[in-house]
């Protein structure tokens, strides 16, 4: 097995980022809103970009938090309106919140309450909102701030900040999160301070960042794998001017915190009656990410190798029409920048020659041969490809747990007797037209036979060694594919290739 390669220090960066925050609390009196950016749990973007991050180390921080920390969730009504998907989990951003608070309480942390953002009525957000308040869930409704973003008198008034529900709470620190960007999280915070200081209360405001990482160059490829994975938002990175003017000194923000920062400093000095503390956005965030690089050679490039995957999803998500062209255009000038080919990814190469290899042991046959390959942990790469049997990810991910059980390729793992009853079931009982068994599917089928096959139970054991694998596939992978190869845990790309012609893809 091969040394994995290790470029970041999460225990150095837990110290780090805890005392950073401490300080900010006592700074503001013992009463400090932190806002969240990026993903609370499962940041698998960091972990990728930053090999050795732990995708939960936000969590394990927030543990240490815990007892002087309330917590509030944010979502926006419109995201729940329009259903819109959480791309790693495959599921709904309302779907996500409940998840999130589930996994907050297995973590120890209750969430105070969750906060539904530009509320107008939405119907989903209103089956939303009663859904909770059924499971006793406090619920607060915040509605577009009246003025926002430049009428500052407004804004900072009862008919602004004013119009919001104030949620109590009792400890120094509030962290305000939320699934994706445009939650409200930072609307949320500063609603809260208005109420705050009507009270008597001189609480604060602070940010907590991962990305872009203020103190890494402007073009380092960590900063541009951001860049990458919201090309689709149209957010970039720039050098933070207010921070340059202010201490001469250059520091990388992002382009909606730099634009808004005007507006914020002014928001919060109408709020608070005084000259803010804050002299740039980057002052604003709390972010010791950088301080914990162990190796900057290898976080180069995951970061490059993460460019290259968002350059692969954006073209697929384009041929399905999720994304525009100007995205796709956008990743494509960054794969210029550092001089790379979509082939320097390793998978890619070995996957199209398992589809060429397909086609042609299959002449003659008018259906479409897709390929995939996967890069184990030892450094090996072991390909598949469909066939009337199974799909492309059905074999490739038998063809890996064989080769880790060092089963030899002659024994079959799904006896015909077990895939001839999957296939009847699909074509008799649910009048499904394709019998190719999909990989949720090819999974089911290898825990049954795994119960009467002493291999299949060898190879079974070792599908959790494909977590965190490299995969490609010269096709767009079907729901079940899809969904299979996610539980999986692996890093899948692929073509953007459709593998039927079929319009409609079950």
């Amino acid at each position: 097995m091969a040394e994995a390669r290790i470029g970041f220090d999460n225990e150095r960066y837990i110290a780090e980022q805890t005392s950073a925050i401490l300080e900010r609390v006592q700074r503001f009196n013992n009463k400090l809103y932190l806002e969240f950016g990026g993903k609370l749990l499962y940041d698998y973007h960091a972990s990728r970009v930053l090999p050795g991050y732990d995708p939960n180390v936000k969590m394990r921080l927030l543990q240490q938090l815990k007892d002087s920390a309330d917590l509030l969730l944010c979502i926006y009504a419109g995201d729940i309106e329009r259903k819109k998907i959480r791309a790693d989990f495959g599921i709904t951003y309302d779907s996500d919140a409940l998840k999130l608070i589930d996994e907050l309480r297995e973590w120890g942390i209750n969430v105070l309450g969750v906060v539904i953002t530009r509320f107008d009525h939405q119907p989903s957000a209103v089956l939303f909102k009663n859904k909770l308040e059924r499971r006793n869930i406090n619920v607060y409704i915040h509605r577009f701030t009246k003025g926002y973003p430049t009428d500052v008198d407004t804004i900072v008034s009862d008919e602004g900040y004013g119009e919001n529900a104030y949620i109590e709470t009792s400890s120094p620190l509030v962290i305000v999160t939320g699934p994706g960007p445009g939650s409200g999280k930072l609307a949320t915070c500063l609603s809260q301070l208005y109420h705050d200081y009507r009270r008597g209360i001189e609480s604060g405001y602070a940010k907590f960042e991962t990305f872009p990482i203020w103190n890494l160059p402007l073009k380092h490829p960590v900063n541009v794998a951001y860049e990458a994975a919201t090309a689709d938002v149209g957010d970039f990175n720039i050098i933070d001017p207010f921070h340059l003017e202010a201490y001469g000194n250059t520091a990388v923000n992002y382009n909606r915190d730099v634009d808004i920062f005007p507006v914020l400093k002014r928001i919060l000095e109408k709020i608070t009656g005084a000259e803010s503390s804050y002299r740039s956005p980057t002052d604003m965030g709390v972010n010791r990410a950088g301080f914990a690089i162990t190796d900057d050679a290898i976080s180069r490039d995951a970061a490059k190798q993460e460019i290259i995957r968002r350059y692969f999803r954006y073209r697929c998500e384009y041929a399905m029409g999720f994304a525009d062209k100007e995205t796709v255009q956008r990743v494509e000038l960054f794969i210029r920048d550092f001089d790379l080919a979509p082939e320097y990814r390793g998978v890619v190469e070995p996957a199209r020659r398992a589809a060429t290899e397909a086609l042609q042991e299959n002449k003659g046959n008018k259906g479409i041969f897709c390929g995939a390959a996967i890069e184990l942990k030892d450094g090996s790469i072991v390909t598949g490809n469909n066939s009337p049997l199974m799909h492309a990810a059905s074999s490739l991910v038998l063809h890996a747990i064989k080769h880790l059980a060092e089963i030899p390729p002659k024994i079959k793992l799904l006896p015909p007797q077990i895939t001839d009853s999957v296939k009847n079931l699909k074509t008799e009982v649910l009048n499904e037209k394709s019998v190719s068994l999909d990989l949720e599917e090819t999974l089911i089928a290898l825990s049954i036979s795994s119960t009467m096959n002493s291999a299949a139970q060898l190879a079974m054991e070792k599908l959790q060694e494909l977590r965190g694998c490299e995969v490609h596939m010269t096709h767009i992978p079907s729901p079940g594919d899809e969904a299979g190869l996610r539980r999986l845990g692996v890093n899948l790309t692929s073509d953007p290739n459709f593998s039927s012609k079929n319009l409609f893809i079950c």
